[in-house]
Formats: structure tokens, sequence, C-alpha cells
């Protein structure tokens, strides 16, 4: 049987492969997938013949085009814009769009992909898509960035809508973008509907959309942790990133009574072995979000260690939160967080850890939240942002995140049935194959498409 498997998983992988020739991080996104959901598939015959694997990884639909726009110097810029519409077998297509100039199609469709399971993991009706550009807003001036923001939905405008696809923020894409490209979203189309999430409380947002990725995050942890009686009271804490996610991470983590040791952002990481307070993090935002300055300030400020060029991963502790990008965790590092004493990973970045990384956690037997579990938080209070523009209500801040709280205790339960192998709860098997189940449901419904 065994054998059986390997031979239809390697089949399977070599047929993606040679359709999308060069697109890695897309390989790597599906085998961790199919690597859990083929065995599951070959035990339940239902599945069997649908060839539901080849048809969630064929995207219903790519569309790339040109951003033209102006700088501030009047010179002509061109970008390259994104969405991949994965799937929409449960609901419209919601997913992020991401600004960062190593964006490829690639990294696309690694996270639409991605976003169908995750949003399928929910509840909620959603499907999964991403979207992107080739620009990087870091060196831009407020205006650059508004004017590229309505540049690119002046294409993008024609392909999305509130039953169409519904996207939202990401790596690089806060409120301030949201709102620009929101607002010419209604100017383009003069209507006022709820095309985007992430929007501006003043005109439809969500309180707790901000928090929502890395408050969940720390849910699913404390989740986990509960599970085998333990909490994040006084545990260690390593977070990567300096970010939306990250920052929101620690402030739940360090409310919790957690000790956060780490932040990091591109240059490299701080250290500060007395733990990041609340008032500390202030600081932080304050250097991240107003000032655009680097996390090496933070240690300049407070006289604490920093590491340039690297990653906090060499740092004892008790718990890990990647929250920074793709591929941060290889196995040396995972085998290093092992050595050093960390008993729980929780992803707050999407794909943060390596095919090999992932396999020393799983072999290690520790506590492991993939990212479509770990990370579903900021997708399920656009969901619920969703549902508050529909009936033209806002919730309260405790409504939200009581909602949210409700959502990710539902995502662990799901990994837990089935993830569970004797003792041991696999969660990144469980979140793959609780994930698939109700896509692969909707897919067999709606007949071949």
């Amino acid at each position: 049987m065994a054998k059986n498997i390997q031979s239809r998983l390697d089949r399977f992988m070599n047929g993606l492969i040679r359709r999308n020739p060069d697109e890695h991080e897309f390989h790597q996104a599906v085998y961790e997938v199919a690597a859990d959901v083929i065995p599951f598939i070959y035990q339940n015959p239902v599945y069997e013949g649908e060839m539901i694997l080849e048809r969630l990884t064929e995207p219903d639909r790519i569309i790339i085009f040109r951003v033209g726009w102006e700088d501030d110097h009047g010179n002509i810029r061109a970008n390259r814009g994104y969405r991949v519409q994965n799937s929409n077998a449960i609901g419209p297509y919601k997913g992020g769009i991401r600004f960062h100039r190593d964006l490829t199609l690639s990294v696309m469709k690694f996270l639409a992909f991605e976003q169908t399971l995750k949003n399928s993991l929910t509840g909620l009706p959603m499907g999964g898509a991403k979207g992107g550009a080739d620009f990087n807003p870091k060196d831009k001036s407020t205006r650059e960035i508004m004017r590229f923001c309505q540049a690119f939905v002046s294409e993008l405008y024609r392909h999305i809508g509130q039953f169409t696809d519904v996207p939202a923020g990401d790596i690089g894409v806060g409120a301030r973008e949201v709102s620009y490209m929101f607002g010419q979203y209604k100017r383009l189309t003069n209507e006022f509907t709820g095309v985007m999430t992430g929007k501006g409380l003043a005109f439809g947002g969500s309180l707790i959309r901000t928090e929502a990725t890395g408050y969940g995050c720390v849910y699913m942890m404390e989740n986990m942790l509960d599970r085998i009686g333990e909490g994040l009271q006084g545990k260690t804490t390593v977070i990567s990133g300096s970010g939306n996610v990250a920052l929101h991470t620690a402030e739940k983590a360090i409310e919790l009574g957690a000790k956060v040791v780490t932040l990091s952002d591109s240059s490299g990481f701080i250290f500060d072995p007395g733990g990041i307070d609340a008032e500390k993090l202030e600081y932080i935002k304050d250097l991240k979000n107003v000032k655009r300055g680097r996390i090496l300030e933070y240690a300049q400020e407070y006289g604490i260690e920093y590491t340039a060029g690297k990653r906090p991963w060499s740092v004892a502790c008790n718990l890990a939160f990647p929250c920074a990008t793709q591929n941060e965790i290889n196995g040396q590092d995972a085998t290093t967080l092992v050595e050093n004493g960390c008993i729980a990973v929780a992803e707050g970045a999407n794909m943060p850890t390596d095919k090999h990384g992932c396999e020393v956690f799983l072999k290690a037997g520790i506590l492991y939240a993939p990212s479509k579990a770990a990370n579903a938080g900021g997708v399920a209070v656009s969901g619920l942002e969703m549902a508050q523009n529909s009936m033209r209500l806002a919730w309260s801040r405790e409504n939200v995140d009581r909602r949210l709280r409700e959502i990710i205790d539902k995502i662990h339960a799901q990994c837990v049935q089935y993830g569970t192998e004797g003792d041991f709860v696999n969660y990144h098997k469980g979140a793959n194959i609780a994930g698939f189940i109700k896509v692969a449901d909707a897919v067999m419904a709606l007949g071949i498409m």
C-alpha cells in the first residue's frame, strides 16, 4: 500500500512540475499538501478518480497585467501585476494583495493554493485567491504609493467584486494601500460595496482586522498548549519579523504572559533577554509603522544585542513564531530550535518553514501548527468584515475577538480530528486533510467544470 501511495504521489508531482516548470515555491506548497492528502484519498474511495488535487492545483484563472504609473520626478514606471483566482468552489475568491520587489508568479500561485485550504478551514464561505505586484513600497513617497495603487486597481477592478473576488492586504499592503485601492474602485464603478477588506474603520472596516493574524496565531498556540496541560505564561518566546503579524503576535503573547525576547527585520534581529514588554513594544510599533525605521534602532535605544544578517532561530526558547516570510526556517534552523528546547511552533507567515524544517519538527514530535491553520485569523476577520458590510453593521471589538477565538478553536479541533496519531497530534497533516475535505466535497458536488 505504501508503495502504491508513493507511486501516486510521484506521478502527481512529476505532472505538476512538468506543467509548471521553475515554480519552486508552488511545487513546495503543493507537495506539502499532497504528501498528506494522497494517502487520505487512497483510503477514501469517494475521492479516488475525481482528480481533485489536479483540479485544485490548476487555478481557475490567472490574470497578469502591466501597471503603468508616474513617480514624483515625472518618470514613467512600469510594474507587473497579478491576480491568481485559484478556486471559488466554496465562495467568492478571497485573498490578499502583496507588494514586493521579488514577487513572482510562482509565489502568487503557492499563496493562492494555500489560501484555498486556509479559507476552507475557517468554515466561512470563501474561495482562495492571491494578488500583487513586483512593486517595492519601501522607498516610495505617500503620493507615489497612492498613484501606484490607483493604477493597479484601474486594471484589477474588472476582475473583482463583492460576489466575485474580495481582495485584502498582505506584505507591503496595509490599511493605507487598501484604502487607496478601495477609493479607486469606488471611483471607477460608482459603487460602495464590500469589495475589499482591511478598510479603514470610517468606511466599512472591522475592528480587530489589523491585529487578527497575529492574535489568531497566538490563540492557535494557546489551544495546542492547553491540550497538553501547558500555557504561555512564562514561556520564552522567539518571534521573527516586525511587521503587522509579528507585532500583534508579540502583543497577544505578552498579554497572555509569554516572555518575548526577539523580533527582526530584513537586516537582522534583536535579542532582549529581559523580555520585550508592552512599553517597549509600543516603541517598536512607532519605529516601524510611523518612522519606518530599522529594528537596529531598538537595540541602540535599549542597549541590547543586535545580530546583523541573521534570523533569530539560534536563540534558546520554548515557543517560536516565524512571522516574516516564506522559507525562513530551514532544516538546520529547525534542528537548532528543537535542540535548544523549543516545544511548539506556530507559523504566522505563509509557509515560513521549508520541507526539511517541517520534517525535523514532525520527527521531533513537537507541537507544530502550519500557516494554513495558525495564520488563518486574518482571513477569518476579513470574512467577518464581509458579513458586517453585507448587513450594514459594525460589531464591537469584543464581539469580533470572540468570533475570531471561536473560529481558531474550530480550526484546532479539525486539526486534532484528522491529525491524531496515537498520543501525538500531527497538526500539519490534520490541517491539510481538513482543509481539503470541504473543498473536495464542493468540487465534486458542482460537477466537472
